[in-house]
């Protein structure tokens, strides 16, 4: 599914002031695995982030983890600041990472969300199979590793 949101612009995080707005949006949305600058630019180095705008107003970001494994795996995860739910956004986030893993050669896609992240949860309803839920090591957040169906990805 190819969502159009008009004035929607997905940009790759490029310099400190963006990398900036990703850690906003991330923090915001997973505040149990808040990061400080420096997380976010050794990430940046591994992953490809991006960020959403709504014309200048930051709404969202993005996280492309590359296919590994055996099953060439790539983790696709978008975030939309909670005020700016609903409108396509968070699909059109999603969808632009899901092109972009399959450039990257991805076979399969999985995602992950915070399990107290209902918004996030009901998103991840459509299309995907819960694979596992967990707690990491010294933390109680619970989340919920999602995988693309087949079909979709």
């Amino acid at each position: 599914m190819v969502v159009v949101v008009s004035d929607l612009r997905i940009d790759p995080v490029d310099g400190n002031a963006m990398l900036e707005q990703w850690r906003h949006v991330h923090n915001v949305i997973v505040p149990p695995a808040a990061m400080g600058i420096d997380e976010v630019r050794e990430r940046g180095g591994r992953y490809r982030l991006e960020n959403a705008y709504l014309g200048e107003v930051l709404v969202g970001c993005s996280t492309v983890r590359p296919p590994e494994g055996e099953e060439g795996v790539a983790t696709v995860i978008a975030r939309v600041l909670p005020e700016y739910r609903g409108r396509g956004f968070g699909a059109a986030l999603y969808e632009k990472g899901l092109r972009y893993a399959h450039v990257l050669g991805a076979r399969a896609i999985e995602t992950c969300v915070l399990a107290v992240n209902e918004d996030g949860l009901r998103f991840g309803a459509r299309g995907f199979v819960e694979v596992e839920r967990y707690v990491l090591d010294g933390e109680t957040e619970v989340w919920v590793d999602l995988r693309l169906a087949p079909s979709r990805a």
